[in-house]
């Protein structure tokens, strides 16, 4: 019973995102061709957000529901990592019109070839799992 919060976080999430048409293959076509701000906002405003939070949460010394204390580590700087990684996500993006979060979303609105996409990126992850100690890191 204590899950469903998260079942109804997650469908209110689902449906911010239909709703803002974060999860819309027009607007993410529009993005990468630069033909209109719709998306750099969506993002500016969910990055812009998240920092103000995880200050929050790093200068308060914010709890869980559990009682144990919040850590966010530092991570390595490493350009290859971050440049190749996100040249990967970035054509995963743009090939399937979605990034992950959408991806679950256009599921739910009976978009069900998504899950040809959705497939890919569980076999993607599998593989990231048995070739990641031989990435750099």
């Amino acid at each position: 019973m204590k899950n469903i919060v998260y079942l109804l976080i997650g469908t209110f999430f689902g449906i911010v995102m239909y709703k803002s048409e974060a999860a819309s293959w027009f607007r993410i076509y529009e993005m990468f061709q630069f033909q209109s701000i719709h998306m750099y906002g969506l993002m500016g405003t969910a990055l812009a957000v998240g920092i103000i939070i995880v200050q929050y949460i790093k200068r308060n010394k914010v709890k869980d529901v559990n009682g144990n204390p919040i850590v966010i580590a530092d991570k390595d700087k490493s350009i290859p990592r971050y440049l190749i990684g996100g040249i990967l996500f970035g054509l995963g993006w743009a090939l399937a019109g979605a990034c992950p979060g959408p991806m679950f979303v256009m599921t739910g609105a009976g978009y069900f070839p998504i899950l040809v996409v959705i497939l890919g990126a569980i076999l993607g992850t599998w593989l990231y799992g048995l070739i990641k100690d031989k990435l750099p890191h």
